[in-house]
């Protein structure tokens, strides 16, 4: 249905940088034993040459935390017996730089077992290790930790690989590439999109354009409520007191706006509670609606027409990804028979109150009774949980998806827990398809309750968006003026553009997305503290940098990198970072680790900077190695930015 696209990011040739492992469809290092073989799949080991390690010089990236697991594994199998080979090595990346970049904590968990003092665990399994090709011996600290230190001369080798790839820093592509299908977004026909569609629709296409850079074939799908009572009672309505509105061919029709939608919504659902004659004739509409009346449907297509502009205003703005294809509930509707025959036959279907359900363990209302899942009601209608059994087994047998993920709020949480058991009770899915619900808290105003307007009313995502750029608009200005500098509209309306879009999306992927987190303009607009302004400064404080280095920034030999300074190493170590990070969130979910990523890589610089100068630099060659950090950073950052749907500008 949809082919790779790789956005602004290219693929790799099979000489290409990458990762020295087989990675499975979720990208998981795991253990280097049997027990690396999960429900993710298994890895091989990264291999190095003894070429390699005696030269220094890498034709691809390694993965190191991968690879010294590996190491561990084979020690603790020499020196405590085979059966040790299989245990987890417990090898993670180091809390502190000044610990170095990983430590082993398998002594403390081993040594009841051995019968032995962690540190005599310890220095047993430090004697074992054969390392040498990455690391400096290895250190046992505390009570029998063993902390791994990178030579410099590995890390300067592995920082060449990246800055050779400039496309893709030597992040790998997935292997194999799945099919992944992300359904985010999801707003409502003929109702205006509010600040609670804001964390859907942002973590979702965040996701989406990650799996894309991994090489993943991704599916957008924006599964809008387009189907059932409410558009009958719509329709009813409108046809009463604007009848030439819902005519295809009148020029009232394009009149309507969306918010003209919202007030007749407002009208017909009163009506619809207090006259029964109204509540007959919605639905008798909906009958028609769904029998495929010609009138009617294109009643219904126009009202759904017009949301769609509305949508689009809103998705250009938060700059969403142009191939999120929008796909109503009304798509799956010729499913539905199918989906209840197939409850049927799977005999899981039980009549209670005379509405066809599914009674499933475990799921329970307040008062202690089975909570059913109902997927027909008793007028033979259909529910929305039959429109979703429907959307996934469309999605896996006609899409070809390897992976289902829906982003949607934590309160859906028990509904997905159903449908995804449901689904695989009744083989509407393969085992081995993966289903994901990915939930999200809510958005809560300075206050620490519900975000709404002082009115009480939900707040518009577009009238948020438009106040979160005028805000920024006026931090700009009242910047320039301070700064005395000139600059013409068009750069300072670009500028507001950006930051303040991009201040609304960083502060919200930059919360780990199960939290709840208060909205703050003031907050999320600063340009100190893991903000967006503070990320898009610190990239655009780089590429001065290098405007100011001129030709010298082009010179700069990836083969004269020197890491002598503390702050120039920990750059270093944390560039290296990237690939982990990248493929952590794959497998997690968590746009937040980027936002945490970038963050401390920025600190990192802005260290490597205070103390070690570049244009003032003592020799020709350290200025070259430190232009080609300089460099590297700027690639990095504007990487992750981009993955993160946030924009970039060479100047502020």
């Amino acid at each position: 249905m949809l082919s790779v696209r790789t956005l602004a990011f290219s693929a790799p040739s099979t000489r290409h940088p990458i990762w020295r492992q087989c990675v499975h469809k979720h990208a998981r290092p795991l253990l280097c034993s049997s027990r690396a073989r999960t429900s993710m799949g298994s890895i091989s080991t990264p291999q190095i040459s003894k070429s390699e390690a005696s030269t220094g010089t890498y034709e691809e990236m390694v993965d190191v935390h991968s690879w010294l697991r590996e190491r561990v594994c084979a020690a603790l199998g020499e020196s405590f017996g085979p059966e040790f080979a299989d245990v987890d090595p417990l090898v993670t990346p180091a809390t502190k730089l000044e610990f170095g970049d990983y430590q082993c904590n398998a002594a403390l968990s081993l040594a009841k077992q051995l019968k032995s003092k962690p540190r005599d665990v310890a220095q047993t399994l430090k004697d074992a290790l054969q390392i040498a090709e990455c690391c400096e011996p290895p250190d046992i600290a505390g009570p029998g930790f063993l902390n791994f230190k990178l030579k410099g001369s590995f890390i300067a080798a592995q920082l060449r690989v990246m800055l050779a790839d400039s496309a893709r820093c030597g992040v790998p592509l997935a292997q194999p590439a799945q099919r992944v299908v992300v359904d985010y977004s999801s707003p409502n026909i003929a109702k205006e999109m509010h600040v609670g569609h804001l964390r859907s629709t942002i973590i979702g296409d965040t996701l989406a354009t990650l799996l894309e850079f991994r090489g993943h074939n991704v599916l957008r799908l924006n599964h809008v409520g387009d189907w059932g009572t409410q558009f009958g009672m719509l329709i009813t309505h409108m046809r009463e007191v604007v009848p030439d509105a819902l005519s295809p061919d009148s020029s009232a029709s394009s009149a309507v706006q969306l918010e003209d939608l919202v007030a007749f919504y407002k009208q017909a659902k009163a009506r619809f509670d207090a006259e029964p004659e109204f509540q007959e004739a919605s639905r008798a509409e909906v009958v028609r609606l769904q029998a495929g009346d010609q009138e009617s449907r294109e009643m219904w297509k126009m009202l759904c027409d017009q949301s769609e502009v509305a949508f689009k205003q809103v998705y250009t703005a938060l700059r969403v990804d142009a191939g999120l294809i929008t796909r109503g509930e009304s798509f799956y509707n010729d499913r539905l028979e199918g989906v209840i025959s197939s409850l049927r036959k799977a005999e899981l279907l039980q009549e209670s109150d005379g509405a066809q359900c599914v009674f499933l363990q475990g799921y329970t209302n307040r008062d202690g009774e089975p909570l059913p899942m109902i997927v027909q009601k008793r007028d033979g209608g259909y529910m929305y949980s039959t429109t979703d059994l429907a959307a996934v087994q469309q999605r896996v047998t006609d899409e070809k998806a390897d992976r289902v993920l829906y982003v949607t709020d934590a309160g859906q949480a028990t509904h997905f827990e159903q449908v995804f058991q449901i689904c695989r009770r009744a083989e509407l899915v393969s085992s081995s398809v993966s289903l994901q619900h990915v939930p999200f808290g809510l958005v809560l105003g300075e206050d620490g309750k519900k975000f709404k307007t002082r009115s009480g009313e939900t707040v518009k995502l577009m009238v948020l968006l438009d106040e979160a750029r005028s805000r920024a608009r006026a931090d700009i200005e009242a910047r320039l003026q301070a700064e005395g500098r000139d600059e013409g509209d068009d750069f300072v309306a670009n500028v507001a553009d950006a930051v303040g879009i991009g201040a609304v999306k960083y502060a919200d992927l930059a919360m780990n997305r199960n939290s709840n987190y208060r909205f703050s303009f003031d907050k999320m607009l600063s340009l100190t503290g893991n903000t967006a302004p503070y990320m898009m400064y610190a990239f655009a404080r780089i590429r001065g940098i290098q405007r100011r280095a001129g030709e010298a920034t082009t010179n700069a030999s990836p083969d004269n990198l020197v890491l002598d300074h503390i702050s120039e190493l920990n750059l270093a170590r944390a560039l290296l970072r990237l690939p982990q990070v990248i493929m952590d969130v794959e497998r997690e979910l968590l746009p937040s680790k980027l936002a945490e990523y970038i963050f401390d890589l920025a600190g990192k610089f802005n260290q490597f900077y205070e103390s070690c100068p570049v244009l003032a630099a003592p020799t020709e060659e350290i200025k070259c190695s430190r232009l080609a950090l300089c460099s590297l950073t700027a690639t990095v950052l504007g990487l992750n930015l981009r993955l993160l749907g946030i924009r970039t500008l060479e100047r502020l």
